[in-house]
This record gives C-alpha cells, sequence and structure tokens, in this order.
C-alpha cells in the first residue's frame, strides 16, 4: 500500500534522511522506532504530504504523495505529537470542525463523529469542553480528529507521550481494533514495547538511516541467542558462588539475575545451585537491546 523508496531530506547542513526505504502492507501496522533525531518525524512528515523529499519516492498504492497531491493526501490520516484540538470547543464541535475542512456534511458527517468517538471511547464525553479533559483523553480525540474522513492509512507520531499507563493501554486497544478492522497504521514511537505490541513490522532508523528492519522476531535474533533468567531466592537466603552456565550474574533486590545462552540445555543445572527458589522467570531480549547492540546506546540517549 505505501512505499517509500531511497527518501532523503536536507534542512540546510542539517541531513535529516539519508536514503530510508521501506512498504507497509495494507492492513497492519507498521513502526518506525527510534531515538528522537532519527529522522522519524521527517519521513512521516512526506508521507502525510506536508513535505517534499529532496529524492526518492513515497507512493499510496502506486501514487505519487506531495504537499500538491490533495486527492492523495486526502486519504491519509494524522495524528500529530503536538495536540491539535480546540480546547474552548466540545469533542463534537471539534470533529465536526474537522469533518467540514475535509467536506463532510449533514448526515454523513454526524455518523462519523458517532464512529471515531465510540472508537475513542469518548461518546459520553461529547458535549464537555476539551479544557477539561485529561492528557489521555485529549490524545484519543486526537486519533478520533484524524479518523474522521475515514482515511485509508492513519499516521501517527508518538501518540502516547505525556499520558498515564491506563490512557495509553486504551489507544493500544484502539489502534489494535482500528489494524482488524481493515485500516493501515504507520507508527513512530521510541519506546520499544510500542512496537514490539502494536506492530507487525518495524523499521528501526538512527541518524536517518534505516539500520534495521523485519519482523519483531526477526530483529530479535540480530544479537546473539541469549535470555535473562530472574530468580527470586527466599529471605536471607544467600546466593551461589557459582552458577553452572549463567554469565552476568547480579543480585537485584530478593532476586538473582543472570543470562545463559541455550535455556533448554542448561537451566535445570543452573537451578540446581540455588538452595531455595521462590519464583523463576525468564526474559527474552527486547527491540531496546537490538538498538544498543546495533549501535552501542539506549534508545533514550
Amino acid at each position: 500500500m505505501l512505499e517509500i523508496r531511497d527518501l532523503r531530506k536536507a534542512y540546510g547542513e542539517t541531513v535529516a534522511l539519508r536514503g530510508i526505504s521501506f512498504s507497509v502492507a495494507k492492513g497492519t501496522c507498521y513502526g518506525l522506532l527510534g531515538p528522537n533525531g532519527a529522522g522519524k518525524t521527517t519521513a512521516i512528515s512526506i508521507v502525510v504530504g506536508a513535505a517534499d523529499a529532496d529524492a526518492g519516492t513515497a507512493t499510496l498504492d502506486g501514487h505519487p504523495i506531495g504537499t500538491n497531491n490533495a486527492r492523495v493526501k486526502s486519504r491519509v490520516g494524522f495524528v500529530p505529537q503536538e495536540l491539535a484540538l480546540y480546547e474552548e470547543l466540545s469533542a463534537d464541535d471539534n470533529l465536526n470542525f474537522f469533518g467540514v475542512l475535509y467536506g463532510l456534511h449533514g448526515e454523513h458527517l454526524e455518523r462519523r463523529v458517532d464512529h471515531v468517538l465510540t472508537v475513542a471511547g469518548l461518546s459520553e464525553r461529547r458535549k464537555g469542553p476539551v479544557r477539561d479533559f485529561s492528557g489521555g483523553m485529549k490524545r484519543r480525540l486526537n486519533i478520533a480528529a484524524a479518523l474522521i474522513h475515514d482515511p485509508d492509512l492513519l499516521v501517527l507520531d508518538e501518540p502516547t507521550v505525556g499520558v498515564d499507563p491506563q490512557s495509553r493501554n486504551q489507544i493500544f486497544e484502539a489502534l489494535e481494533s482500528l489494524r482488524e478492522s481493515g485500516k493501515t497504521l504507520l507508527y513512530t514511537t521510541h519506546y520499544m514495547e510500542e512496537a514490539e505490541r502494536l506492530c507487525q513490522r518495524v523499521a528501526i532508523m538512527d541518524a536517518g538511516k534505516v539500520i534495521a528492519e523485519g519482523e519483531p522476531s526477526e530483529l530479535h535474533r540480530l544479537i546473539p541467542p541469549r535470555s535473562t533468567v530472574r530468580v527470586e531466592i527466599a529471605s536471607g537466603a544467600t546466593v551461589p558462588g557459582t552458577i553452572p552456565g549463567a554469565r552476568n550474574v547480579r543480585r537485584e533486590g530478593a532476586s538473582v539475575v543472570f543470562e545463559m545462552d541455550d535455556l533448554k540445555v542448561g537451566l535445570a543445572a543452573a537451578l540446581t545451585a540455588f538452595p531455595s527458589i521462590e519464583q523463576v522467570t525468564t526474559e527474552r531480549p527486547t527491540l531496546e537491546e537490538v538498538f544498543l547492540h546495533l549501535t552501542g546506546r539506549s534508545l533514550r540517549d
């Protein structure tokens, strides 16, 4: 559906994109994962038609996207990082305003307002002024506004910034429902757990380049195979001097944490070193660790 090929963009001496390429299939969620300054926002500015690339192509179902191509731009909904709402107006009035901008009127607009308020979980707050909304409610209304014209592609730029865990989960559930209904999503984030939950494919960006791309499970295989084991020990119990097959052993509160290459082969032997165990959990590598392995620094550096 969306095809990005060798996009390049510079702002004066600052190079924002250095020839990135990726494609997004219809009905999927595609993640752009990277730290601030990686080029994610520049990439989506081109996708939504807010900026033109210096070189390369961006197409939607084969049609070029550009600042002057209103027909293609109308098929895209955009959820920016900054809230794009009129806080003195109600949710209803905001959505009606944005709907009219997209050429919607009458009963069609009424149905669309009802629908997107339901998607956002805000039907019961439709009449209150937006200034009284929580940060999470405003974020969900921002998404509803981007959906008012029923776009084929929804582009979201860090849509959970500054929201509480409950609101973040509500946003995730709404986005998962949209994807299941056939919407195509392009999602930027620097939170690896968001990309792992929502996205079928992920491009890891750094310094204007795509440094890795694929399904989350494929990206996990870019780092040496290992698992983290967390053993919760009884109060007062001592940590074994030697744990067979373990490395990077460390104490974290009531737990002993270590790494192993092959749990099937070595975990049973490692656990025999503990005189008493309350609980054992294992953790697989995260996309944060993939990024650290590829770049030598954290996503939040």
